[in-house]
């Protein structure tokens, strides 16, 4: 909340900031390297393509494609697209320890639906409710991001008898929506017959906003949906997760709770399934 205040705070943060710099670094030399051998014609990366278009607009004085952006984008696809892709994957995963009847089920499906012969594709997600709300129930009830980011407001606003000018900083609670009982059957539990209907097909809740809401939605949210789907059936199609303790004494609760929630880090056995 309050960065400057922090470098002058004595404290273990202070590594932290150091872990930071060295991926600022390393961000900084891959750059520099592309930059030496670029093809403008023929970008191969993100990096190439923000550095092509960084060079074409090098004399525009307000452009947005300099290198301090660079580096804060590429940082930005990290942090808020692969850590917190992997991070639901290995919750999910230590869900799957705990409840292993829901592994079983969701690997009934991805045999029915997919089988052995080839990895699933995202056109197979439409066949397999199943595992599409178990994806949808880990993100629920993992509650990843509680405060979603910080965003502001527009212009003066009323909200619950509340005045907040024009410019306000507003952090979002989207855990009230994701644990509210009168939105959900089972909130405090992991439940997902929350997206099932009575017929056992995907239903969709309009209170799922682990990505956000409106035009500040996750930009990455298209993304990590497929990926979550394509990545949790393909290791379930191949894997069975054993847990290494009884599963009734397996800690679900977040290992961390503050702007994000960090699962546990756990051991377990991978059997390879016929």
């Amino acid at each position: 909340m309050f960065p400057r205040l922090a470098w002058y705070l004595p404290g273990p943060h202070h590594e932290v900031f150091q872990h930071l710099e060295k991926v600022r670094n390393y961000i900084e030399q891959e750059a520099k390297q592309r930059l030496s051998h670029l093809d403008i014609n023929s970008p191969q990366d993100y990096i190439e393509a923000f550095l092509v278009r960084m060079l074409e607009q090098e004399h525009k004085p307000d452009s947005e494609f300099h290198f301090d952006n660079l580096v804060s984008s590429i940082w930005n696809l990290f942090s808020a697209g692969t850590e917190t892709t992997s991070s639901t994957l290995r919750h999910g995963l230590l869900l799957m320890l705990k409840y292993p009847h829901v592994q079983e089920r969701i690997q009934k499906e991805i045999d029915e639906v997919v089988g052995s012969s080839r990895s699933p594709s995202v056109q197979d997600r439409q066949n397999m409710p199943y595992t599409d709300a178990v994806i949808h129930e880990v993100q629920r009830s993992m509650d990843l991001a509680p405060t979603s980011v910080p965003h502001k407001t527009m212009r003066d606003t009323e909200f619950k008898g509340y005045f907040l000018p024009e410019g306000t900083m507003v952090l979002t609670l989207l855990s009230s929506v994701l644990s509210d009982p009168k939105l959900w059957k089972n909130p405090d539990a992991f439940d997902p017959e929350n997206f099932l209907d009575e017929n056992g097909s995907f239903k969709k809740n309009d209170a799922f906003l682990a990505f956000g809401l409106g035009k500040r939605v996750c930009l990455g949210e298209g993304l990590a949906r497929v990926e979550l789907f394509l990545l949790f059936s393909s290791l379930l199609q191949r894997f069975t997760f054993r847990a290494t303790q009884p599963p009734e004494e397996i800690d679900t609760s977040p290992a961390c709770c503050s702007f994000g929630r960090l699962p546990r880090t756990y051991s377990c056995y991978a059997q390879l399934r016929e």
